[in-house]
């Protein structure tokens, strides 16, 4: 048996299995176009829920309504003098709230919900009354407008908040325990 002609070529086959491999294209290129259509409709929606609130508040001329950072409106209905502790993370806040729509139909009352003890960033509250509870100080109470964005979003609470349903809460903060780290160092 002749082992030249069966070296040679195993020797091409060889050498023809080194070659790169050719990358295989997709026929159609997908971008990103579920999320960018879901943020301009979220965006839109946003936009549309805060048009309304202006126009609802204008309508108030009884009440004095700040904007937080979060896009959230409020006013007080009491407020506490400015020596009492205002929450920060890691504080254990003690609180009541309600949660009603922008019409005023209460969806949970202040007792259906209870006495609550929140320490602050670290526990699970909708992101509007997270923030909110980091704007009071012990003993006020404040009305928050949450569009549906800082409420319970697209999912709504699977009981009575519907899908981007916008809310509207009365925050009742009745104690703050400060945290050991905030507290200031004595000299």
């Amino acid at each position: 048996m002749n082992v030249k002609p069966l070296a040679f070529i195993l020797l091409l086959l060889l050498l023809a299995g080194c070659q790169d491999a050719v990358p295989r294209w997709p026929v159609e290129e997908k971008g990103g176009s579920f999320l960018k259509v879901s943020a301009e409709r979220n965006r839109k929606l946003l936009e549309e829920e805060m048009l309304f609130l202006e126009e609802l508040l204008a309508k108030d001329s009884l009440r004095t309504y700040t904007t937080s950072a979060s896009g959230t409106k409020y006013y007080f209905e009491t407020k506490a003098p400015e020596t009492e502790p205002i929450a920060a993370p890691d504080d254990l806040v003690t609180l009541q709230y309600n949660l009603m729509t922008w019409g005023g139909d209460t969806i949970y009352s202040r007792e259906e919900i209870g006495l609550l003890k929140y320490k602050v960033d670290k526990q699970e509250l909708f992101p509007g009354m997270r923030s909110s509870v980091k704007l009071l100080r012990q003993g006020e109470s404040a009305v928050f407008w949450f569009p549906s964005s800082l409420g319970y979003g697209y999912h709504g609470d699977q009981d009575r908040i519907g899908p981007n349903l916008p809310l509207k809460s009365q925050v009742w903060i009745l104690d703050i325990e400060k945290s050991k780290d905030s507290l200031p160092l004595k000299p």
